[in-house]
């Protein structure tokens, strides 16, 4: 029997596929109905960090600062990336780091999920856990993120929109671009 060209159908995914985008768009959340749906594992790098550490990445915030924490999130993403396909949510300045978005653009699919900073702000506002926004205006930190990360987001193989609604749309948005990025290449 022929194989459907229907837009939602199951891609093949020989690559990880890994999420990037900034906190609150839902990388997690739409990663595990994405591997739900793929019938893959799901990985999510900052439990993986956690794990690591032995303690909370609010934890290694306060305890070590940023830099300490990315560079751990760099070596347990480099180890994630093992060539298994599998479905794997960043933290959302994975992607920022050089040498980690140039290990996920060359052995993975890499998707940008990306939403207005007023629906990331109503989002994140529900979780008191996350360390850049702690005692400030999660819509103004979210905002200069957005300027200085959405350029570096933007290098993803391809970009959804994480919309208000049902996140299954937004799981079909996904298989829907990485098929079309696939037929693109064929």
């Amino acid at each position: 029997m022929p194989q459907s060209h229907s837009p939602e159908r199951r891609p093949r995914t020989p690559r990880p596929i890994v999420l990037v985008g900034l906190m609150g768009v839902g990388k997690s959340t739409v990663g595990r109905r994405l591997a739900l749906r793929l019938r893959l594992p799901f990985v999510d790098a900052d439990h993986e960090i956690e794990a690591a550490a032995g303690m909370t990445v609010a934890e290694i915030f306060d305890r070590f600062g940023e830099p300490y924490f990315r560079d751990g999130e760099r070596r347990v993403i480099a180890r994630l990336m093992d060539g298994s396909p599998k479905v794997i949510a960043t933290g959302g300045g994975a992607f920022v780091n050089e040498a980690t978005r140039a290990l996920i653009l060359e052995q993975a699919t890499s998707v940008w999920l990306h939403a207005d900073t007023a629906v990331l702000a109503e989002r994140v506002r529900r979780r008191d856990t996350r360390p850049l926004l702690r005692g400030k205006d999660p819509k103004v930190v979210l905002a200069e993120l957005a300027a200085v990360r959405d350029p570096i987001y933007a290098q993803a193989h391809v970009h959804v929109s994480s919309r208000k609604g049902p996140h299954e749309a937004t799981v079909a948005a996904i298989l829907r671009a990485i098929n079309e990025r696939r037929e693109a290449r064929t």
